[in-house]
């Protein structure tokens, strides 16, 4: 990972807990980001991006009247959304497999967990830039492109044309007479 200079960059922090909100201003302090815009809710956070363009924010899941991921939808599919395809890191507490993929679906760019440490923090912002994702837009879905899979040799067993992955099958059509 490399070492960025990350003064430039502005971060709307989206967290209910003042501690928690004072501890990753801190830590992004440490990392010479001094353009910080905190919120304690979803709500506050879409009507600070209003005027707020910021680069990446940085949103807890658990918070009320509007939660993290209600606020990641209203900023990945409102009309009113200033920025759609903002970096959105998740800071939670819920680690289960089930709620990182529901966070994943939600539209989120990158997940963190809670306890939050300034080495997390930073390499979730090193991915942000380093590989920044393809944004994917359907009827159900919108934000980065949810698949993580490493480079490989291209073949010619594909599994998008019902193959099974393991599948000694060729999928190139049969020769014609």
């Amino acid at each position: 990972m490399a070492d960025y200079n990350l003064e430039q960059l502005r971060i709307l922090l989206v967290e209910d807990n003042e501690h928690m909100r004072t501890l990753i201003k801190e830590i992004l302090r440490s990392f010479n980001i001094r353009n910080v815009k905190d919120v304690a809710d979803g709500s506050e956070g879409l009507e600070t991006m209003q005027s707020f363009a910021a680069d990446v924010v940085i949103c807890d899941w658990s918070m009320q009247p509007m939660d993290g991921l209600a606020f990641v939808e209203a900023v990945r599919h409102d009309k009113e959304s200033t920025n759609p395809y903002v970096p959105v890191i998740m800071l939670t507490g819920h680690t289960e497999v089930e709620k990182v993929m529901e966070a994943r679906d939600s539209g989120i760019t990158e997940f963190l967990a809670k306890p939050v440490s300034p080495r997390g923090l930073y390499e979730r912002l090193c991915m942000v830039i380093e590989k920044p994702r393809q944004f994917i837009k359907t009827k159900s879905y919108m934000g980065p492109d949810r698949r993580r899979m490493k480079p490989t040799p291209a073949t010619n067993q594909g599994r998008r044309h019902g193959d099974n992955e393991n599948s000694e099958e060729d999928d190139t059509p049969p020769p014609t007479e």
